[in-house]
């Protein structure tokens, strides 16, 4: 800028010439011209740059569109630029629709984007969920964080999703135990199915720290043949794709809390509609879960079943203190068994014994304990216990289906001592008899 108004004062004293100052400067003389016809403009800031900007341009969105955007925006004010276009593009496909950055850009015009800090990405754990190939292969269930409405009302939301489909199946207010989680579970499970598995967490209702972290809702899902998996504790992010459902629920329905527990589940239920049917999902290509979703062919049964077993192993019921009758003394499982059959071990009558795994030798549903401690299954053995947690059982297994049979495989005694993990699916399940009948 110090420079224009120099070599114009330099023009107006009259010592040089125009080709002079535009060689001395490096400028053509046209560009000189520009800059004097400026200031002769009497404009007092002549000097400074102006726009570069277009007056006018051929691609700018018609403000009838932009309207219908900004419409949709006050309507649905959570879906963000892609999800309006693709709720847009299904509600009106006869339209061309600007594209998703030119609709955040007529958002933001709008003062209708709040700038959002930008969070780090956290470090990739390696350790993905487990991949689902259809809907009902694995549901995820959870409790919300708790939070009080303005009448001080305590709220606890259940929810419950396919892990495929996104679907949300159950967000109902209950209290956090078996005997309010179970009916839930009981109407989900006759209105859409049973599923192989269901993903949770190690907390109460779901996980414990008893005899295979279960409890008695989840030794209920094992009795009609749907597999518990149990994340990491401390780790929400193996059941992330449940989680950051959790952060739109939130968003959309708890902040601010509504004033009492019948108007806050209103919410819940008005969320699960628009999120089933309306709110388009990108990791199912901006489609509704509702889409994606099928009912389950796995229908629930009338009334529970025992488990049965073949002729190389012995059942025993657990009784109503949580133990079993075991070479003549009583041996503690744990309240979650109260009234199940699991199997204890062998045949007693053989020293060396071969035993086949659980997917041969028991059907669907069934549950196998392994010589150990009951207080840990893969924990050492307590070196300060005196004999009492030695002689226990613990690493309860769901069974998979009778018909994948595995190879049996000899096994040798081991001392009574012997602390046997949980098995792993379609491994060869070696239980470890001592000879002691002490």
């Amino acid at each position: 800028m110090e420079e224009r108004i120099r070599m114009l004062m330099e023009y107006e004293s009259g010592n040089w010439s125009v080709s002079e100052l535009c060689r001395r400067h490096g400028i053509c003389r046209d560009t000189f011209y520009a800059w004097r016809q400026r200031k002769q403009s009497g404009d007092p800031e002549w000097f400074r740059d102006r726009s570069h900007a277009p007056q006018q341009c051929r691609q700018t969105t018609d403000a009838a569109i932009a309207e219908k955007v900004i419409a949709a925006r006050q309507r649905f004010p959570y879906l963000g630029p892609r999800k309006l276009l693709a709720l847009l593009d299904r509600q009106a496909p006869e339209i061309d629709w600007p594209a998703a950055s030119t609709i955040g850009s007529i958002l933001k015009r709008a003062g209708l984007i709040s700038p959002v800090k930008r969070r780090r990405r956290p470090l990739d754990q390696r350790r993905p969920c487990t991949p689902v190939q259809e809907p009902n292969d694995e549901w995820s269930v959870d409790f919300k964080g708790w939070f009080r409405t303005r009448d001080q009302c305590r709220i606890d939301p259940l929810t419950v999703a396919d892990s495929h489909s996104r679907f949300l199946i159950e967000l109902q207010i209950v209290a956090p135990t078996t005997e309010g989680v179970r009916p839930r579970f009981e109407r989900a499970f006759r209105e859409h199915g049973l599923p192989r598995a269901i993903r949770c967490d190690n907390g109460s209702p779901f996980g414990s720290r008893g005899a295979g972290g279960l409890t008695t809702l989840s030794v209920w899902w094992l009795k009609l043949g749907i597999t518990p998996h149990f994340i990491r504790p401390a780790s929400p992010q193996e059941n992330g794709r449940h989680e950051r459902m959790h952060r739109t629920l939130k968003a959309q329905t708890s902040s601010p809390p509504a004033d009492n527990a019948s108007e806050q589940q209103a919410r819940f239920d008005a969320f699960r509609e628009h999120y089933n049917k309306e709110r388009p999902h990108e990791a199912l290509g901006q489609r509704p879960p509702e889409d994606a979703y099928r009912a389950s062919q796995r229908t629930m049964p009338d009334r529970e079943q025992d488990p049965w077993y073949d002729a190389d192993h012995q059942a025993r019921r657990v009784r109503g203190n949580g133990e079993i009758k075991w070479k003549g003394k009583f041996v503690f499982i744990g309240q979650a068994l109260v009234n199940s059959i699991p199997v204890t071990t062998s045949s007693a009558s053989a020293t060396s014994t071969s035993v086949s795994s659980t997917a041969a030798a028991c059907s669907p549903g069934s549950l196998r304990l392994v010589r150990g401690c009951a207080n840990r299954a893969n924990r050492p053995l307590n070196p300060n216990c005196r004999g009492s947690c030695r002689s226990k059982m613990s690493g309860i297994m769901p069974v998979e289906h009778a018909s994948r049979i595995v190879e049996r495989a000899p096994t040798r005694i081991a001392s009574s001592d012997a602390i046997r993990p949980p098995p792993q699916a379609g491994e060869v399940q070696r239980v470890c008899r001592s000879t002691d009948p002490s």
